[in-house]
């Protein structure tokens, strides 16, 4: 797992405040296949690792904006009655109480950004 504390190289703000970071590499995650990029921080930021015909079953993430970003592969993602065919490179972004299910039809990996809703 990535170090997710900030490093001694913080930038400081030209106001002087210190700017908080993390890093991560995705290598560094590739043990886990649904492996939390920065555990316990906001937006919740996943990687999602699925072999050829690796279907995640339904669910959904309410109170939540969902994008996700194919990195490789292939990957047909079920959308309440829908299905939209996406491959490397490709963005979605739909609202988390949406039902979704990827299937990967080839191996494939996707970065998956789980953002809180802003209350309304």
């Amino acid at each position: 797992m990535p170090d997710a504390t900030p490093t001694e190289d913080e930038e400081t703000a030209a106001d002087g405040r210190t700017a908080d970071y993390e890093t991560a590499s995705l290598e560094e995650l590739e043990a886990t296949p649904h492996a939390t990029v920065f555990p316990d921080a906001e937006p919740r930021t996943v990687r999602l690792s699925l072999a050829a015909d690796e279907r995640v079953p339904t669910h959904d993430h309410p109170g939540r904006d969902v994008l996700i970003h194919v990195l490789d592969g292939e990957i047909a993602l079920e959308l309440n009655d829908e299905t939209v065919a996406l491959a490397a490179g490709e963005f979605v972004r739909f609202p988390g109480e949406t039902d979704v299910s990827p299937l990967a039809r080839t191996d494939a990996t996707a970065l998956v950004v789980l953002a809180p809703r802003a209350d309304d």
